[in-house]
């Protein structure tokens, strides 16, 4: 799968969607979190990603923002091979 996010692997069974929540509950309580293992051997630096993704980055700077919309902004970014 060519560049997946972090959804895309979800959905594959490359990423377990325990390892997902505990993910997006650290970046959601610390935004500046760095380099994250999501499993499957996957790294996502969501301050990096989220910043580059403006649709994401407007989400979680939003504190009006539903907490479905944070969560899906996370999801739409795109890990690395850790």
């Amino acid at each position: 799968m060519p560049d997946p996010t972090t959804g895309d692997l979800s959905k594959a069974g490359s990423v377990h969607d325990d390892e997902l929540i505990r993910a997006v509950d650290a970046v959601l309580a610390k935004p500046e979190t760095g380099p994250y293992p999501i499993g499957g051997g996957y790294l996502l630096d969501f301050a990096a990603k989220i910043e580059a993704h403006e649709p994401s980055a407007n989400a979680l700077a939003d504190p009006e923002a539903k907490p479905g919309w944070r969560r899906t902004a996370i999801l739409m970014a795109r890990p690395v091979k850790g």
